[in-house]
């Protein structure tokens, strides 16, 4: 059989649109006459395992006869061996798409292995917790003492080391309490990285966290759980402190050069804690709505309270004279507003309560022996004008009058059961006992509180 030759291409003309050539070697082109010229599709003819087959070698002129002769004879030599090229260049193409595949995962677990501790925390966020309060006291805690730290440390490199040296940063600061609510964070971040995936697979070794053991970082001193009660000669000293301040303040020819004394709310909130055994976020909260002061009564509604594990009540506190004494002089200062202690906004108007650490930061603020700053709060007071005892005592917080008035009505003769139904704990007991006994202490509670506020009178008379 001739060979198929680039003068007879070149002769071809439109009316040979359709025909046939054949040339040796099984080379096989059909004519096409179009607007575009007049082209030539060629494709070989082979025979295997008695079938004949084409394959397909592309057009002339886009190709030339050269390279289509190249083409046919690239795939003669697998044909002999009986590999079919229709199935050897599907083969091929099957095996490019599984390598652009692979090639695309090994980005992705190179993306998630490069996955940083910042990344993780936006991922806890959103799907992880969710605080009342929008996750910000938790947004604020790691942006200033994890983040910074480790924030950029690839999960995958997390170590045990990594944690304590953070740890021990604030260590040196000695906000050794912080510290241990930092762990607690970052321990309860990676538990929940630890049981899913992508964190999963990146935690090869678990929750460093775990390999920890923060006790060793406290100071030999440090408690947990605080104990500290202020003794009556302290409360006689507190009060002593605020009359002295406001005097200093009235007297003074320079403020500027004088210590700025506790605002009125914030002592009037301090003795509402000790005369009444509240929270001090419980107090932060309440509405003039709750406070009868003609009925000499305060309603906790149970949102506002503290529970342990989920359990909480409501409460109603009689108000002894002197807590009474205490919500006249506060609603002489705020009155005005739907809070008992409002917030103001930028243009001064309440529209909610102060935030829920305003007064244990003024106290803790006050007492700065205690602390280990390298400088004041921006804009806030910073001296140890509310220290006691010389702080022989050390330091004490709003919580600890609490703990205060409840030991003074132990030492009144007030017997236990009644000071923890003044403080609104959930006693234990059966279910069939608390559906049948219902009893509201009222009488008992008055009397208690009653009594306190007649101690806390002769104290600071």
């Amino acid at each position: 059989m001739a060979q198929i030759t680039k003068v007879e291409l070149d002769r071809l003309k439109p009316t040979d649109d359709g025909k046939t050539l054949r040339g040796d070697g099984g080379l096989v082109g059909k004519v096409r006459a179009g607007v575009r010229g007049i082209t030539v599709q060629f494709r070989y003819e082979f025979w295997l395992d008695g079938k004949k087959h084409d394959y397909r070698l592309g057009s002339w002129p886009k190709k030339t006869l050269a390279t289509i002769r190249a083409e046919r004879d690239a795939v003669k030599p697998g044909i002999k061996l009986g590999i079919n090229p229709l199935q050897a260049k599907k083969a091929e193409r099957i095996k490019t798409q599984r390598a652009i595949a692979e090639t695309i995962r090994e980005a992705e677990q190179e993306q998630i292995n490069s996955s940083t501790v910042s990344d993780l925390f936006d991922a806890w966020i959103i799907d992880g917790v969710a605080r009342k309060d929008g996750n910000a006291e938790l947004k604020r805690l790691f942006a200033k003492d994890v983040l910074p730290i480790i924030g950029k440390k690839a999960v995958r490199e997390l170590s045990e080391g990594d944690i304590r040296a953070m740890l021990r940063k604030q260590m040196k600061r000695g906000v050794t309490r912080l510290m241990v609510t930092t762990f607690k964070e970052v321990n309860q971040m990676l538990n929940w990285a630890e049981k899913r995936q992508p964190w999963r697979q990146l935690l090869i070794d678990g929750n460093p966290c775990a390999l920890v053991d923060v006790g060793k970082l406290l100071p030999a001193d440090y408690e947990e759980e605080r104990d500290r009660v202020l003794s009556p000669s302290e409360i006689r000293e507190l009060n002593q402190i605020f009359l002295r301040m406001e005097e200093d303040w009235r007297n003074a020819p320079d403020r500027r050069s004088t210590c700025r004394p506790i605002t009125k709310t914030t002592q009037v909130a301090l003795w509402l804690c000790l005369s009444t055994l509240c929270r001090i976020g419980e107090l932060l909260m309440t509405r003039w709505e709750h406070v009868n002061l003609d009925e000499g009564t305060w309603f906790i509604p149970r949102q506002n309270v503290k529970g342990h594990r989920g359990k909480k009540q409501e409460q109603t506190v009689y108000l002894s004279d002197f807590a009474k004494r205490q919500f006249l002089t506060l609603h002489e200062l705020t009155g005005h507003s739907e809070w008992c202690f409002p917030a103001k906004n930028k243009r001064g108007a309440a529209s909610t309560h102060v935030c829920l650490k305003t007064i244990s930061k003024q106290v803790g603020d006050r007492q700065i022996q205690f602390k280990n700053r390298s400088k004041p709060p921006l804009g806030r007071a910073f001296d140890n004008s509310l220290v006691l005892s010389s702080g022989a005592n050390g330091e004490w917080t709003p919580h600890d009058l609490r703990r205060t008035g409840a030991t003074t009505m132990q030492e009144l003769g007030v017997s236990l059961d009644v000071i923890d139904r003044c403080q609104n704990h959930v006693l234990a007991g059966s279910r069939v006992r608390r559906h049948y006994l219902h009893h509201d202490y009222k009488i008992e509670k008055t009397e208690a509180w009653a009594r306190l506020g007649k101690r806390l009178e002769a104290l600071l008379a």
